[in-house]
């Protein structure tokens, strides 16, 4: 499938997937992150620390602090990185729910992370966005 530009047709087909498993976001000293695997499924790298996504039973079995529970929801359009609005969309739509979320963008897929007690809250919200 093609990616996408056009802002209705990203909202018309949009659905959304919830991985199984719960997720947390942790720091680590630069040059101390793990490898990705085995519950560390995203490191992004900041000017003060690295910054870990990974699985809340990962986190807890390596003693990393955390405090922020989330479902990481998928966005299952396939929109082109120079595509317009989408992320403004999904983001005014969980806005509006009172939902926080925090987004990592993807070649393939945009990728959201909410507290995991509001997901089938925010998956309403994301989905209701076929119907405007």
């Amino acid at each position: 499938m093609a990616a996408m530009t056009d802002l209705d047709e990203m909202l018309r087909t949009l659905t959304v997937s919830v991985r199984p498993q719960r997720y947390t976001f942790i720091t680590v000293e630069t040059g101390t992150t793990p490898p990705l695997g085995e519950g560390v499924e995203a490191v992004i790298r900041e000017d003060e620390s690295d910054t870990i996504v990974a699985t809340v039973e990962r986190a807890a079995a390596e003693g990393w602090p955390h405090h922020f529970v989330a479902a990481w929801l998928t966005l299952d359009v396939h929109s082109a990185l120079e595509a317009v609005g989408l992320t403004a969309a999904f983001s005014a739509a969980l806005a509006a729910a009172g939902i926080p979320c925090n987004v990592l963008a993807a070649y393939h897929h945009d990728h959201v992370l909410v507290p995991a007690d509001r997901a089938d809250e925010a998956v309403t919200a994301l989905e209701s966005l076929r119907a405007l």
